[in-house]
């Protein structure tokens, strides 16, 4: 049996499809709400669903598990309650790390590249902890996540935790189905999708780095059917540990992407720049790309889906399928 945090979430429900494919019993840990999240499960639905509060006296029971892969935070860039974020995101992460280490199950969490800040050039965003303790996050959920990884690093380092069998994925910028129920957090494909088929040009913000071009602000964005393949590869692989990079190692431009969602749409290449909220000055990435070299010597070899491959999957077998979900 396998437990997955934030079950019924984005990368969660992906997850538990996959593993629901592989005829492996599931646990979702999971608030459903009344958001619709529901609809994310409703092709394979787990053994059981845990609420988040009943977690701790669940495990107290030690069910059979095998793996707990924990998706579950609050991932809102913009939150700013830093005593709920902390209590999700670092509190209830450390007491499953510790959990996992006690029983002696494989641990996979979701770190992010929110934890690389403000870097701007590929050699920055790498993941070898010896480049931990430089990183910078712009904002209180980065500052979490990068706050989660260096508590793993050092409990490790100093023996807490001995025989943990664990890895850490710090997902790039992930898009593809099952995300609707996300709101503001939703990815750039699907909110440029719904602009093209309202026959409206695609807005992107203006540049706001000196030097740099109105669009030409870059992302890593990486297919959700990656992110899923990379887990499971680490479910098989027990003896890989680390902290690792998720994305496809290529930036590629957020004019490429609204290129690459008008093509997958069949519409007209239309841009239209718009001014960055203010709220967002100061804490948006103008350019992210994963060091994929570690994942890669740790035996990953499989190759990366190119974001027009990618769009057009999302945009033709999902976003304009009269069932949008996996």
């Amino acid at each position: 049996m396998i437990v997955i945090t934030g079950g019924a979430g984005f990368i969660g429900s992906c997850m538990q499809q996959a593993l629901h494919a592989r005829g492996i019993e599931t646990v979702v840990v999971d608030w459903l709400g009344n958001a619709g999240k529901w609809r994310n499960l409703r092709h394979h639905a787990p053994a059981r669903i845990v609420a988040p509060e009943a977690l701790d006296a669940w495990l107290a029971t030690r069910p059979d598990i095998s793996a707990v892969i924990h998706m579950g935070a609050i991932s809102e860039t913009m939150a700013t309650d830093g005593d709920l974020v902390w209590r999700t995101n670092v509190d209830l992460s450390c007491r499953l790390l510790e959990w996992c280490a006690r029983e002696g199950v494989r641990f996979i969490y979701a770190s992010s590249a929110a934890t690389y800040g403000a870097a701007d050039t590929e050699d920055r965003f790498s993941d070898d902890p010896v480049q931990m303790d430089t990183l910078r996050p712009l904002n209180l959920y980065g500052w979490s996540k990068h706050a989660f990884d260096q508590i793993v690093l050092r409990r490790l380092g100093q023996g807490d935790l001995p025989g943990l069998s664990w890895a850490g994925l710090k997902f790039f910028n992930v898009y593809g189905p099952n995300e609707y129920h996300k709101g503001a957090m939703i990815s750039v494909v699907k909110v440029k999708y719904d602009e093209a088929r309202a026959g409206q040009p695609l807005r992107l913000f203006r540049s706001d780095v000196p030097g740099l071009a109105d669009g030409a602000q870059a992302r890593d964005f990486i297919w959700i059917g990656d992110v899923v393949d990379v887990m499971l590869w680490l479910l098989d692989h027990a003896g890989v540990c680390g902290l690792f990079n998720c994305g496809t190692g290529v930036a590629r431009t957020y004019t490429d992407l609204a290129h690459a969602v008008c093509d997958a749409a069949n519409v007209p290449r239309r841009i239209e720049f718009i001014d960055m909220p203010a709220a967002l000055r100061g804490q948006y990435q103008s350019f992210t790309c994963a060091d994929m070299r570690r994942l890669r010597a740790a035996g990953y070899t499989r190759p990366f889906t190119a974001l027009e491959d990618g769009v057009r999957r999302y945009v033709q077998d999902h976003l304009a399928a009269a069932d949008p979900y996996i």
